[in-house]
């Protein structure tokens, strides 16, 4: 009977100790089943987290597409980020504007995906020269493009310096675009380059739903007017003298003054100048020439010698006969002769 009862107990401790490690196993295998459910939870997390980190870089560089990085920075210099409406700061810097000649005629002549495809082409020649000298485009209108050139970490002269290389490696950049264009048979195309540099202020427009980012002021005006001088004096390049002034404390240029301005609406006259640093070493000599007689013609026609700085320039003409700068002088000249209240500035 002992036996019977001893063999009871051994059977009853193995069933029990066989019913332990079986509960045993199946409560390592939940928790091995939990840890794998975490891990597979937590990659899944991750993926996430990353998925949405390279939407936000995506969005943001969508952004900085729209808004320049450099405008931004511009609002962090008084200590906040923010792009609320209505933000306004004051700064000095240059502004370039580049403005396509001919385009109505040539826009004529493609059809609309053409004329897309060859926008975008041009636009983005004219891009690299002004990030490459620490600018950035405010805004593309038409096909004309407005820069700014604020060198954050530089002094005034930077500023004007960096408009003007930029400048120049823009027609540099257009010949070699004309180069390829030549090669499919297209026909070259020219732009104008206008440069002025003084105080604007930089802010946010528009209402709750749109909004924008924009740079105002009487340089900005200016810049524009000059550019738009670009076909009448048949210049590349024109800028206001105190501009290149200021820009040949950092980088050596070659101009002449093309004539003291007032712009219609302002109160004070510009000297206006052509930059020739970009030219052929035939046609700048030219330009350099009839500089001196242009410098000595505005004497005389400042002063009061209408018939002389008529003379002069009439004159003039016959050694420089395509030099559209000379007949705009003969033009005002015969103006002041033949208008008696002339008040003697030349507007435009």
């Amino acid at each position: 009977m002992l036996e019977i009862i001893l063999a009871l107990v051994v059977l009853y401790a193995l069933v029990i100790t066989i019913l332990w490690l079986r509960s045993l196993s199946n409560a390592q295998s939940a928790d091995l089943s939990l840890k794998a459910a975490f891990k597979k939870r937590q990659a899944m997390m991750n993926a996430t987290i990353e998925a949405k980190a390279d939407e936000a870089m995506q969005l943001h560089q969508t952004f900085q597409k729209f808004v320049p990085r450099q405008f931004v920075e511009h609002f962090a210099k008084s200590g906040t980020h923010s792009l609320e409406l209505g933000r306004a700061d004051e700064d000095k810097v240059t502004v370039l504007f580049c403005d396509l000649r001919g385009f109505t005629s040539l826009s004529e002549q493609m059809l609309p995906q053409e004329l897309m495809h060859f926008l975008n082409s041009y636009f983005l020649r004219m891009n690299a020269p002004i990030h490459h000298n620490n600018g950035f485009i405010d805004k593309f209108i038409g096909d004309a493009i407005m820069a700014l050139f604020d060198s954050p970490q530089g002094e005034d002269h930077d500023k004007a310096a960096d408009a003007v290389n930029a400048a120049l490696e823009i027609q540099t950049a257009l010949r070699l675009y004309n180069s390829h264009r030549a090669n499919s048979h297209y026909p070259a195309v020219r732009n104008g380059i206008g440069i002025h540099f003084g105080p604007v202020v930089l802010g946010t427009i528009g209402s709750d739903d749109r909004m924008d980012t924009t740079v105002i002021g009487d340089t900005v005006n200016v810049a524009q007017r000059i550019e738009s001088l670009c076909p009448y004096f048949n210049a590349d390049i024109l800028a206001s003298e105190s501009t290149l002034l200021l820009a040949g404390k950092k980088v050596d240029v070659v101009y002449r003054l093309l004539d003291n301005i007032r712009f219609k609406g302002k109160s004070v006259s510009v000297p206006v100048v052509e930059v020739l640093s970009h030219l052929s070493e035939e046609i700048k000599a030219q330009k350099l020439l009839a500089a001196n007689a242009i410098l000595e013609g505005i004497k005389l026609r400042e002063n009061g010698a209408f018939e002389d700085a008529l003379k002069h320039f009439e004159s003039c003409k016959v050694s420089f006969t395509d030099d559209l700068a000379i007949d705009h002088h003969i033009s005002f000249c015969q103006r002041a002769l033949d208008d008696k209240h002339w008040d003697g500035h030349v507007q435009l």
